[in-house]
């Protein structure tokens, strides 16, 4: 009986604990160094794509809700 209450005492002691520790640890941040650069992001090759498709789309939304179309029309009189 004694074990269990010292189990459950020193769980609610590293319960309580665990916060304290974790905040006094001060962990650096340093950034990796790269070893070759992205070719995406570079001279406006994926750039000049993204913009042409973004256009297309934007012109195919215009011409899609500006489309007058006969057929909704009624049928009956």
């Amino acid at each position: 009986m004694k074990f269990r209450n010292a189990l459950a005492a020193t769980a609610a002691v590293t319960l309580v604990a665990s916060p304290a520790v974790a905040q006094s640890v001060q962990a650096e941040r340093t950034a990796a160094p790269v070893e070759g650069e992205s070719e995406l992001g570079g001279k406006g090759g994926a750039g000049i794509i993204l913009a042409l498709l973004a256009a297309a789309a934007i012109i195919a939304g215009i011409v899609i809700a500006g489309d007058n179309n006969d057929d909704d029309v009624p049928v009956s009189p």
